[in-house]
């Protein structure tokens, strides 16, 4: 029960961005590039005053700042004016614990009367001279002056501190950052402190110590020196040898490497790799950290081991607030959706609690998979069955010459009585959606009055035909093609178009899967071509 909420201004991808966090269990689901890592950053850099562990101070360049800022403070300044330079802004607000009191007070974004801390980058006012020489010709600058910044921290009260002084730890965990022989070498000493007695430690350091001086007298060597001191004057007047380290420094402890079945850690499978520095790290700050935050542990896992890991990690992790970035939908089906926070577009954020109870309760139900699905796209094509997932994507093909997934959009089949699931996060998360829906006889009660709430939506569109004729997408089919066309296709010899709207509606994915794999020349219904124009 640590941070309750997080504001980021200018950091990176996060120009104006605000998140609300689970008192325990966070699992954050968003596209790539949407900014997930630059959140896990973020925080770990408030609580530690890190960046790629290093002191902010060390770190800071153009590049830390939102692209768009630094665009706008460039044009303005070669326009003549004198802008003010941009600045960072990350909140953290926590909540009411009794060690947090001396961090209360309102000087933050919100005017909150409240508990956190704000980690300010800005320009140090103690080179207001050199930097109004610098601008004094601004043809030349084409970045922000980051050399006249600086990283300060400060508490509510508006009180100047370090990340000591929040008495709050962070741990940020990201397998692929963690070097391999780290790893093997801290496992190492971890057995070797619990395991070994002194007495053990001795026999060893010996054993190695005599390893080493009978090296010493292989022939091959022997051979070597000989040789190096025939050519004496060469380099020196002195005897030049070789032979082994044997001071202290070259311990046995430093000449160990650990082997997983045989193989030397840093040669087994990313698997195991990544499986085992995950727990490492975690093992080594857990009694130190009281927020972990994890990118993407599923890499390179498959779901046995991920099992396993995700065990491990919950048992270690106990009484900490934790924060995982993810695309697994193994990860965020067996962490549990109510810890889920959805990202959208504008790295707009929401989890399942803003939904309304029953669609709470649907995705609860849903195994987790469609639902990712939606979020994860660039854009989703919503229909009502796999025969209508052919149809769009054949649709599709033939007037894109590629498959929708290929651009980024996802066509998820959903039971129509589904799709206003789906669209109530669309609309929270300002996805692209497209419902492509059937009729049913009465375009006006089953589509229109049903969809009341998000036709005109600006990221939303319902796609339907108003001929009520046609119900259903079989009878639309066939009224886009002829006769010939169809028996061709569909290899029958049936007589007319009513008793291939029956065929179709008897046999629907065969159909559908027949048309997908035609080369025959088709036309589609216009509402379906205009789920994708």
């Amino acid at each position: 029960m640590n941070i309750q909420k997080v504001i980021i201004q200018n950091f990176k991808t996060l120009q104006n961005f605000e998140i609300s966090l689970n008192k325990e269990l966070n699992i954050i689901v968003g596209d790539n590039e949407a900014g997930k890592s630059t959140l896990l950053e973020a925080i770990n850099l408030v609580l530690t005053g890190q960046l790629n562990g290093r002191n902010i101070n060390y770190e800071i360049s153009p590049f830390l700042f939102s692209k768009s800022v630094v665009d706008e403070y460039l044009t303005k300044l070669k326009s003549g004016s004198n802008p003010a330079l941009p600045s960072i802004l990350i909140e953290i607000y926590l909540h009411n614990k009794p060690e947090f009191v001396k961090l209360k007070g309102s000087n933050n974004s919100k005017n909150e009367d409240t508990y956190g801390v704000s980690l300010k980058i800005e320009f140090n006012e103690d080179y207001k001279d050199e930097y109004s020489k610098y601008i004094a010709d601004p043809t030349n600058i084409t970045t922000l002056p980051t050399e006249y910044y600086s990283a300060k921290l400060y508490d509510y009260a508006n009180k100047l501190i370090t990340p000591r002084s929040v008495e709050l730890y962070s741990t940020l965990i990201d397998t692929t950052t963690i070097k391999l022989q780290n790893g093997a070498d801290y496992y190492l000493q971890k057995i070797i402190e619990e395991s070994l007695d002194i007495k053990e430690r001795t026999g060893l350091s010996l054993a190695f110590r005599n390893l080493k001086e009978s090296f010493k007298e292989q022939d091959a060597l022997k051979a070597i020196n000989t040789k190096l001191k025939s050519n004496k004057g060469e380099i020196t007047n002195k005897d030049l040898s070789v032979s082994i380290d044997i001071s202290q420094k070259s311990s046995w402890e430093n000449n160990l490497t650990s082997y997983i079945d045989d193989i030397p850690f840093q040669f087994s499978g990313k698997g195991e790799q990544n499986f085992i520095k995950m727990l490492l790290a975690l093992d080594k700050n857990i009694t130190k950290s009281d927020v972990i935050l994890i990118e993407e542990p599923e890499n390179h896992l498959s779901f046995s081991t991920m099992n396993a890991l995700i065990k491990k990690m919950a048992e270690k992790c106990k009484d900490k607030q934790i924060i995982i970035t993810t695309h697994s939908t193994f990860v965020l089906n067996k962490l549990g959706l109510d810890n889920l926070i959805l990202w959208g577009e504008d790295r707009k954020t929401m989890s399942l609690k803003d939904l309304k109870t029953d669609t709470q309760d649907y995705f609860k139900k849903l195994a987790g998979y469609d639902t990712l699905r939606l979020v994860l796209s660039k854009k989703s094509i919503l229909v009502e069955g796999p025969s209508d997932e052919l149809i769009v994507q054949k649709a599709y093909y033939i007037s894109k010459g590629k498959l929708p997934i290929e651009d980024g959009i996802d066509t998820i089949s959903v039971k129509g009585l589904s799709f206003k699931r789906f669209l109530e996060i669309a609309k929270l998360l300002k996805k692209e959606v497209c419902v492509v829906t059937d009729n049913d006889g009465d375009y006006k009660k089953k589509v229109e009055n049903k969809y009341v709430d998000y036709i005109g939506v600006a990221n939303i569109k319902i796609c339907y035909d108003k001929d009520d004729t046609l119900k259903t997408l079989e009878p639309q089919l066939v009224a886009c093609n002829d006769l010939a066309t169809l028996n061709k296709i569909f290899k029958t010899s049936l007589p007319d178009k009513q008793a291939i709207v029956d065929f179709m509606i008897d046999n629907k994915t065969e159909c559908a899967l027949s048309i997908f794999n035609t080369t025959e020349t088709f036309e589609f219904p216009s509402y379906v071509k205009q789920s994708f124009e």
